[in-house]
């Protein structure tokens, strides 16, 4: 058995069904997020600008929120779990430290706190994956009960 198979099976082992509340929280908050940033991208566009990120600013503003949406849809459903966290990562690290820490930390409307809880989840996600109350793991499930039957009637 290989290394993937091992850590697979180990997550599987080791990851307990109340963490799915946990894990839909966490994208319900990614897609909130970016439903948030598209009805406001003036305000985006405006936090692009203080943090001198202009030269990215349409990639940013086209980008970040359908990540956030697609993301945050994708890790509720459990399904594409560990690549969905993983795209949210380069985000948050750069939420965290090129616009969260310039307003300082105990600043009245800093989301620092709120974006350090969210990096945090999104890696023990993705070192997790979607765990057994997941679309993943029905579709495994599915599949596997498929070949058995399969090989049964053979």
């Amino acid at each position: 058995m290989g290394f993937i198979q091992q850590f697979k099976a180990w997550t599987d082992a080791h990851n307990p069904k109340w963490l799915a509340l946990v894990r839909v929280a966490l994208g319900a908050a990614l897609l909130l997020k970016g439903v948030n940033f598209l009805n406001d991208l003036p305000g985006l566009d405006r936090l692009i600008e203080e943090n001198n990120l202009t030269s990215y600013g349409n990639l940013i503003s086209n980008s970040v929120p359908w990540i956030h949406i697609g993301g945050g849809f994708l890790i509720i459903l459990g399904l594409f779990t560990r690549f969905a966290a993983f795209i949210q990562l380069p985000i948050l690290v750069a939420a965290i430290f090129f616009i969260n820490s310039k307003q300082g930390f105990f600043a009245g409307e800093t989301d620092l706190i709120y974006s350090i809880v969210i990096l945090i989840l999104l890696l023990v996600f993705v070192i997790e994956g979607s765990g057994p109350l997941s679309l993943s793991t029905y579709f495994r499930e599915v599949e596997e009960e498929g070949r058995t039957t399969a090989d049964s009637a053979a």
